[in-house]
């Protein structure tokens, strides 16, 4: 029986491609290899997605917030003190977190940039060693004779391609599309929106006052599932592996904060506070 995505047997394809997520194994290949289509996708500069900065954002945020949850209750912290140090890590590691994305993207971007500075010098300085170099590049790849000097010819025609063929093929480089300042905002808005969840219980009034800490878990949970759900969904990978993977990692952090919380008032016996 012939596979309809690539028309080979379907004993023969691939063993990944058996086992992949029913959205991409359904895909409609001839629509996506029509030319405009290729010379769309191609064409546009790759980049990092904002799916990669929401998720990064939104799991750290859960997690610092609900291990500021979990410690003060492991330490018999008050109410008062979790919502406290609850939106002063929510602001403080919010920021932090948007920063390091923007600094982290930025300098990316800047390493491409360098490298581009220096391999556009050394052409002007000595062609005949980056000429060299894009010969060696493809002969690697199989090419020889007169493809081989044609393939140099047309690079080396165009500095501007000599140059990203440089990069890309002896420097495993690729031009960073990414935004810096899109992925701070986009990293900062998932860390505070996902991150003031396990916070809810204590800043709004609930019936079971005595269980503030079980209802922010519970929250912290069923939003890690359904963080880990929707990344597998937008990556098209299985979402109930995706969403228990997140809320294994949650869980553990929770565990962590918890011990060291009750360790520290074990140690230094720091008085039970009632709860607000």
């Amino acid at each position: 029986m012939l596979d309809s995505a690539n028309s080979f047997p379907a004993n023969l394809c691939p063993r990944r491609n058996l086992h992949m997520w029913p959205q991409t194994r359904h895909r409609d290949l001839k629509e996506e290899h029509r030319p405009d289509r290729i010379r769309e996708r191609i064409s546009a500069p790759g980049g990092q997605s904002w799916l990669g900065d929401a998720v990064l954002g939104a799991v750290d945020g859960i997690v610092t917030t609900f291990a500021v949850v979990a410690g003060s209750a492991g330490g018999q912290l008050s109410t008062n003190v979790v919502i406290v140090l609850g939106f002063a890590n929510l602001i403080a590691d919010g920021f932090s977190m948007s920063i390091s994305n923007y600094l982290g993207t930025r300098s990316r971007q800047e390493e491409v940039e360098e490298a581009k500075e220096d391999e556009s010098w050394q052409i002007d300085r000595y062609p005949l060693g980056e000429h060299r170099e894009v010969r060696e590049i493809f002969a690697r790849k199989g090419f020889r004779g007169p493809t081989l000097d044609h393939i140099v010819d047309v690079i080396t025609r165009d500095k501007e391609v000599w140059i990203d063929t440089m990069l890309e093929e002896e420097l495993n480089l690729q031009k960073v599309a990414a935004s810096p300042r899109r992925a701070a905002i986009v990293t900062f808005i998932a860390f505070i929106v996902f991150g003031f969840i396990p916070l809810i219980p204590f800043v709004f009034p609930v019936p079971a006052g005595q269980h503030l800490f079980l209802i922010s878990g519970v929250l912290s949970a069923v939003a890690f599932a359904i963080l880990g759900v929707w990344k597998g969904a937008m990556l098209h990978r299985p979402p109930l592996r995706s969403g228990l993977q997140t809320f294994l990692i949650g869980s553990i952090a929770a565990l962590l904060a918890y011990g060291v919380g009750a360790l520290l008032h074990f140690l230094f016996g720091v008085a039970p506070a009632n709860a607000a």
